[in-house]
C-alpha cells in the first residue's frame, strides 16, 4: 500500500478517517489552526496528548501507553476497514508520526496527505472552519511493536555498524545551535540528514527514486542496518517515511536528542 495518497486520490476516497495533526513545537497548540480551518470531516489529533505520553527522562515525545493510544484513536474512529488519511502543514513531519505510530501499533492501513494542507488547497478544494460532531466509536486493537525501535544504548552501537541518520537541520547537527535540549551536537558516528532535504519546493515528497538515491549516498543499502533520530523522535519517523517510500527498512529511536542529550554519561560529537 502505497504510504501518500494526493489530494485528487483524497476527495474520491470515501468512508476514510481524516485526521488533521498540525502542530507546533514549543508553540502554541495546534488545535488553533484546526480551528481556523480544515479539511472538511477532519478531526483534530493531537501530537502532545494523542501521539505521546509524557516528556521525561525517556525523551520530550516518547510513544504512548498502549491502553491510552488506543483509546484516543477510537475516539477519532479509527478501525479496521476503513482508511486513515493525516496531513498538517509541515511538510507531513507531524503527519509522519501518526503513520509510525499507528504501523507501530498494528494499524497499517494508514496515508498521509503528500503536500498536506495546502496541496489540498492548491486543489482549489475548500477548507471549513465547521466540526464534525463525535466520531462513531473505532475498533482499533493496539498492539505495540509491529515496527522496530532503538533506546539509546542499541542507537550507539547501530552508528558503529551500521548507519545512524540523524534528521535535524544542519546547524543542530553540528553543534552549532541548540535551542532546545540539555547539549548541542550528535550521536557519535551518525550522519547529518535533515528532513528538508526528502522534499520537493511545494513540500511534497521527493520521488521514491530521488529519495533512495538521497540515501544511498548516505551510505543507506540494502542489507545495511539503518536507524533515524531527530530531536524528540517526531520528525525522525518523518525521515522513516522516506525510507519507506525509498524501499528501504529502519528503526526510529523515540527518545532521540532529548534522550541523549539529557544523560551526561553519553558522549557527544560535534562538527
Amino acid at each position: 500500500m502505497n504510504a501518500l495518497i494526493t489530494a485528487d486520490e483524497l476527495a474520491a476516497l470515501e468512508h476514510v478517517t481524516l485526521l488533521d495533526v498540525r502542530s507546533r513545537l514549543g508553540g502554541p497548540p495546534g488545535v488553533q489552526f484546526y480551528r481556523e480551518g480544515h479539511l472538511p470531516g477532519a478531526r483534530y489529533c493531537d501530537l502532545e496528548q494523542d501521539l505521546s505520553s509524557a516528556a521525561g527522562p525517556a525523551g520530550r515525545h516518547p510513544l504512548p501507553d498502549t491502553a491510552a493510544f488506543q483509546e484516543s484513536m477510537r475516539r477519532l474512529g479509527v478501525s479496521r476497514g476503513r482508511p486513515v488519511v493525516a496531513y498538517d502543514d509541515a511538510g507531513s513531519t507531524i503527519a509522519a508520526r501518526i503513520w509510525w505510530t499507528l504501523r507501530y501499533f498494528g494499524f497499517d492501513d494508514v496515508r498521509v496527505l503528500d503536500g498536506g494542507l495546502q496541496a489540498w488547497a492548491d486543489s482549489g478544494r475548500p477548507v471549513t472552519k465547521e466540526e464534525p460532531g463525535p466520531a462513531e466509536p473505532g475498533d482499533f486493537v493496539a498492539s505495540p511493536g509491529h515496527l522496530p525501535i532503538l533506546d539509546a544504548d542499541e542507537a550507539a552501537a547501530l552508528a558503529r555498524r551500521g548507519v545512524l541518520l540523524d534528521a535535524r537541520a544542519g546547524e543542530r547537527y553540528r553543534g552549532e545551535v541548540e535551542p532546545i535540549d540539555p547539549r548541542a551536537g550528535h550521536v557519535p558516528g551518525a550522519v547529518s540528514a535533515p528532513t528538508t532535504e526528502n522534499l520537493t519546493p511545494r513540500g511534497t515528497f521527493l520521488p521514491a527514486a530521488e529519495l533512495r538515491a538521497r540515501f544511498e549516498a548516505l551510505g543507506v543499502a540494502d542489507g545495511v542496518e539503518t536507524g533515524a533520530y531527530c530531536g524528540s523522535g517526531v520528525t525522525a519517523a518523518h525521515e522513516l517515511l522516506a525510507l519507506h517510500l525509498a524501499g528501504l527498512p529502519g528503526a526510529l529511536y523515540v527518545g532521540s536528542w532529548s534522550n541523549w542529550s539529557a544523560d551526561p554519561g553519553r558522549p557527544v560529537e560535534t562538527g
